[in-house]
């Protein structure tokens, strides 16, 4: 039967995919992968490549899946509805096949490291052997800067003059002897790049679009320059503790243990990364996430409580190992969320209330987003 696969940062096998089905084996040594597998729809346990259903589909009469029935864009149909992470849709429906592991943590913290580093060489290695031109998208901070340490790729950041994004990444790259890209960001950029981001994410509402617009913008330029990828260091905060309502256990989360409220933020990546992955395909690149390897994840999944967080630093055991590469400078540096470190939702907001929508008015920036977006069409 034909096959038809989407992967993440490396090429997937198909036989990888229908071994992983057989033996319902989460973790089977890719970077994510979605698509029709002899007539069968799968997308991977943590969701990295994004799959969508037409809604309300009815199953007798979809026997096989019909082309028009599913996409891996939104764009494609008309009320695409997001496929789960870790489901297979055959004649029967949606059936969750794949689920996220719980690990036992690893006592020894040496190994946990050594099994952690080891885990992001082998992603590094694999993104190395397709053998394509990759730039990395770079923000200054511990996660974007091992990436482009091994990788050893040019380095690009997208953000206005003034922003912390721009200025932590001169500074990180100057500490790494290293050059840097500087996608300077206009008002023009973001009223031309909202429309597109959106319809390419089928996402308008503020925040998604705010955080799309600087990857949209870097992935643009660096397409422009001819490379074919843009690595990026999504994945690190998710799943080596690197937000604070994980460290204070906060109403933000459900669980009660550090380790359960960071397996519940990995949770959260099947709904993220179909934003970040689309709206770096219609800038023009292909996204490359080697944190999301199945071995990393499988590393991080292994790291206890004190190799995530203590009282001084989050993502402890990934800055430990991150110190084997980088200045020490860079390891300890803190970031911001990357709508915030660019300045693009400061000035989006601005833009919404200068074209009229005031903050008085309820979601105004996601409004502003929905105008632009329709006097594009």
């Amino acid at each position: 039967m034909t096959s038809y696969l989407h992967s993440g940062s490396t090429d997937v096998d198909v036989d990888t995919v229908r071994e992983a089905l057989e033996h319902r084996d989460p973790f089977p040594g890719t970077a994510g992968f979605a698509g029709e597998v002899d007539g069968k729809l799968v997308r991977d346990v943590l969701g990295r490549v994004p799959l969508f259903l037409e809604r309300d589909l009815d199953w007798e009469t979809s026997n096989p899946l019909a082309p028009a029935d599913w996409a891996f864009s939104p764009a494609e149909l008309e009320e695409p509805e997001l496929v789960l992470a870790g489901t297979v849709v055959d004649s029967d429906g949606p059936n969750r096949v794949w689920r996220l592991p719980d690990l036992a943590p690893e006592p020894e913290h040496d190994r946990a490291l050594e099994a952690v580093d080891r885990a992001i060489r082998t992603a590094i290695d694999a993104v190395r052997s397709e053998n394509a031109d990759t730039a990395v998208a770079f923000s200054g901070g511990v996660d974007s800067a091992l990436v482009a340490e091994l990788l050893d790729a040019p380095l690009y950041v997208a953000g206005f003059p003034d922003s912390h994004d721009v200025e932590a990444a001169r500074t990180a790259a100057d500490a790494m002897g290293r050059e840097l890209t500087v996608v300077e960001l206009t008002h023009d950029d973001l009223e031309r790049a909202v429309p597109q981001v959106a319809r390419a994410t089928g996402r308008t509402n503020a925040m998604d679009v705010q955080i799309a617009l600087p990857l949209y913008l870097t992935g643009e330029r660096a397409a422009a320059d001819g490379f074919d990828r843009l690595a990026v260091g999504q994945g690190a905060d998710e799943l080596f503790g690197g937000y604070e309502k994980v460290v204070r256990l906060d109403h933000r989360v459900e669980a009660e243990t550090v380790r359960g409220a960071v397996r519940e933020q990995i949770l959260t990546l099947a709904d993220q990364l179909p934003r970040d992955v689309l709206a770096l395909e219609a800038a023009g690149v292909d996204p490359v996430a080697p944190l999301l390897h199945d071995a990393v994840v499988e590393a991080a999944l292994a790291l206890p409580t004190e190799l995530l967080v203590t009282d001084e630093a989050r993502k402890y055991g990934f800055r430990r190992v991150a110190a084997e590469y980088l200045p020490e400078t860079v390891v300890h540096r803190e970031k911001k969320a990357v709508q915030y470190g660019s300045l693009a939702a400061r000035e989006l907001d601005r833009l919404a209330r200068q074209a009229g929508y005031k903050r008085r008015m309820d979601d105004h920036v996601t409004k502003y987003v929905r105008s632009l977006l329709e006097s594009s069409s």
